[in-house]
């Protein structure tokens, strides 16, 4: 009964049913949504197997590199804020 599984019409046929049940105009925008899922799925699956790789070894002679978030931070100042309102309040007063 189905020896061969799908011959070339079964999938003229399955193509005729997609386009009459979406139309020829949505088609093309689905098809465009799908490439970008696959392209964010590729993105993510990367990501993660750059998250599970082992970290590089460190140096041989024994220095240690340092990362961001070992160097200290520069020392910020306080600055005031003056508003519009607060700035006429002041020269009204004078």
């Amino acid at each position: 009964m189905l020896r061969n599984g799908f011959e070339p019409w079964h999938l003229l046929v399955v193509l005729a049913v997609i386009i009459l049940l979406f139309g020829s105009k949505k088609l093309p925008d689905m098809a465009r949504g799908l490439g970008k899922s696959m392209r964010i799925l590729k993105a993510e699956t990367k990501a993660l197997r750059e998250d599970d790789a082992p970290p590089p070894a460190a140096p041989a002679d024994g220095t240690a590199q340092s990362t961001a978030t070992e160097q200290p931070r520069p020392a910020v100042t306080p600055t005031t804020v003056t508003t519009a309102a607060e700035a006429t309040r002041t020269t009204d007063k004078a």
